[in-house]
């Protein structure tokens, strides 16, 4: 597998700036992901499942949108059984490691770069029902078992893996996020604390003065601590 040399600005590297973008199918990922991903693509077709993405680049106002909501309380934050938590017995810091389970911070989502992906395949999905991005869809009786076996399989050819693929004890088990090695591990390595510190320190980010103040150790177990290829 070759390993791209490319590098992001900060501004690119914590969703700020597109520019290393470009569109897939009505989303936005980045520019060398495109042909890896039309030839997955293409062979979970002749497979039988239609890949779909629920989810590529998305932005730091995204993120953050997602993150200040969960934080005060407009949306769930969810345990690791995916059952919404009391977060009216949580201090501030564990309020911030539990949604850390679930969703990036601001400025630290692997999504800003446009080298990972939240798929699924659309033909399994049952009619009327809605894609929950929760585990139990992926695993054995769930809809998406079928193509969850297949991509485990398959995609390693192609460049992509799982970083959440097992639980570390950082964020809990994605089966549906994918990511294109060859990039996305380069990437990894440009992201610093103290660059992220500098991002998050200037944005309107809930519970932000926790954040910095915890910041290496969120950055250690949250962000840095991936399955490796």
């Amino acid at each position: 597998m070759t390993l791209s040399q490319s590098t992001l600005t900060l501004e690119q590297l914590t969703g700020l700036d597109e520019s290393h973008l470009c569109e897939y199918q009505h989303r936005l990922i980045h520019q060398d992901v495109h042909d890896a991903l039309a030839a997955l693509q293409q062979a979970a077709a002749d497979a039988g499942f239609e890949l779909t993405i629920a989810s590529a680049f998305r932005s730091f106002e995204r993120q953050m949108l997602i993150w200040n909501n969960k934080f005060n309380g407009v949306r769930p934050i969810l345990d690791s059984c995916s059952q919404p938590l009391d977060t009216s017995c949580l201090s501030e810091l564990d309020k911030i490691r539990a949604i850390l389970r679930w969703s990036a911070l601001p400025g630290g989502s692997r999504h800003h770069w446009g080298t990972d992906l939240d798929v699924y395949a659309r033909n399994c999905l049952p009619q009327g029902i809605q894609l929950q991005l929760e585990p139990w869809e992926y695993e054995e009786g769930g809809h998406q078992a079928a193509f969850n076996t297949w991509l485990t399989d398959n995609m390693g050819r192609f460049g992509f893996y799982r970083p959440y693929a097992v639980d570390l004890g950082g964020v809990a088990v994605e089966p549906w996020h994918i990511s294109y090695f060859p990039v996305s591990q380069s990437l990894r390595k440009q992201l610093t604390p103290s660059q992220l510190a500098t991002v998050i320190g200037n944005q309107p980010v809930a519970g932000k003065s926790h954040i910095l103040a915890n910041l290496d150790t969120l950055y250690s177990k949250y962000i840095n601590n991936i399955c490796e290829v």
